[in-house]
């Protein structure tokens, strides 16, 4: 995608949107609406003498990654909200009461009741855990949730956490992540060898049997050593949060798609023991706010990474995709490490049987409607 091109896309987008919605709002009815019905009697959000539970939240994120930590806020507010105050949970960013990547470990072990989290960041336990959040060449967040809602992906990860001590919720998506900030153009295969790039786990893994060297780099370390030369390219979410940390100043090639996470899906995780104790209610109050978390999060970066990007853009960010090639050769290096796991990991099998069926499902479908007429209006000026 050329910078002109999509700058000229997004300006005439903007002002569509607003032609549509000033039409829309501005319409006057040439007849009557019904009368709406009567409102039925509000039931109360909780019942009388409903207990006061105070829970402690760890987050794997900073409060400066606003639209992921922001989740959790709005979780939390809306379960005050709905129990009166009652159900009280208090978020701590990463770092406060665990390091961001130990938050799983304490909700397993009760050091808090839950934790705001992504599944692959445990794949050095049980490279299984990728599957609730994202694997390399997996399904975009829109079929994720299919999955995970209709497509029997719940059960079957309530059935692997459950050797963990915790229940999942769907707790928020980015949608397909940015591929990362480059110091020198990736143009070729040979271009990957020898490349020192900040990514870790399963995309790491293949990246690596690509000829890369991956790093494990926190992220306050990565504009450093970006800027140093310790490392040549860095990965991290999507234009809104990359903006953030100004990546773009010293490695101007941002490359697209983020192939690693097609549509990472964050969760809410809580410990057994201390769900199970909740009245009925409070669960029912909890799935949904955090339902409305989980919408909201892929709402919000849909809104917010165009405009940063057109703004990196004006800043003289070089926007580019991964060859054709590069593609194929990670999809097939996926393939060959997915089918190394199946053999000789019995949890990793069972899932990656049932996902790759829904997946492969899910972009057929997907391929009759959906990608036809994306297709045709990204063609559009």
């Amino acid at each position: 995608m050329e910078r002109r091109s999509f700058l000229k896309k997004a300006g005439v987008g903007l002002a569509a949107g607003a032609a549509v919605g000033l039409t829309a709002c501005g319409k006057s009815e040439q007849t009557a609406a019904p009368a709406p019905a009567p409102a039925a009697p509000a039931a109360p959000a909780v019942q009388t003498g409903s207990p006061s539970i105070q829970w402690r939240m760890t987050s794997s994120f900073p409060k400066s990654i606003d639209t992921l930590y922001g989740s959790a806020e709005l979780l939390t507010n809306r379960l005050r909200e709905i129990t009166g105050g009652k159900f009280d949970i208090r978020v701590f960013p990463a770092g406060e009461i665990v390091p961001g990547l130990q938050a799983l470990d304490a909700v397993q072990q009760g050091t808090v009741e839950m934790c705001h989290s992504c599944s692959y960041y445990y794949v050095g336990k049980d490279k299984t855990f990728a599957f609730g959040t994202a694997v390399p060449f997996g399904m975009n967040a829109r079929q994720m949730d299919a999955w995970i809602i209709g497509g029997g992906g719940q059960e079957l990860l309530d059935e692997f956490y459950n050797a963990y001590n915790v229940y999942s919720f769907l707790g928020g998506n980015t949608g397909v992540q940015m591929g990362g900030w480059y110091r020198k153009q990736i143009n070729t295969l040979e271009d990957i060898k020898g490349l020192k790039i900040r990514i870790a786990g399963i995309g790491g893994e293949i990246l690596s049997r690509m000829g890369a060297i991956p790093q494990q780099i926190a992220g306050s370390d990565i504009y450093p050593s970006l800027e140093k030369g310790t490392i040549d390219a860095a990965e991290w979410v999507a234009p809104y949060d990359d903006e953030k940390l100004g990546f773009y100043k010293v490695a101007p090639n941002y490359y697209s798609p983020g192939w690693w996470e097609p549509g990472p899906v964050v969760h809410f995780y809580v410990n057994k023991a201390e769900w199970d104790k909740l009245p009925k209610e409070y669960q029912a109050a909890f799935r949904a706010a955090s339902r409305e978390a989980h919408i909201q999060m892929t709402a919000m970066y849909d809104h917010k990474n165009p405009q940063a990007l057109a703004r990196l853009l004006a800043q003289g960010v070089k926007l580019q995709n991964f060859s054709n090639d590069i593609m194929k050769k990670a999809y097939d290096v996926s393939r060959e490490l997915y089918a190394e796991e199946a053999a000789k990991n019995p949890a990793w099998a069972k899932i990656y049987t049932e996902f790759e069926k829904y997946r492969k499902s899910q972009n057929a479908w997907f391929s009759v409607a959906e990608a036809g007429f994306d297709r045709f209006m990204q063609s559009v000026r």
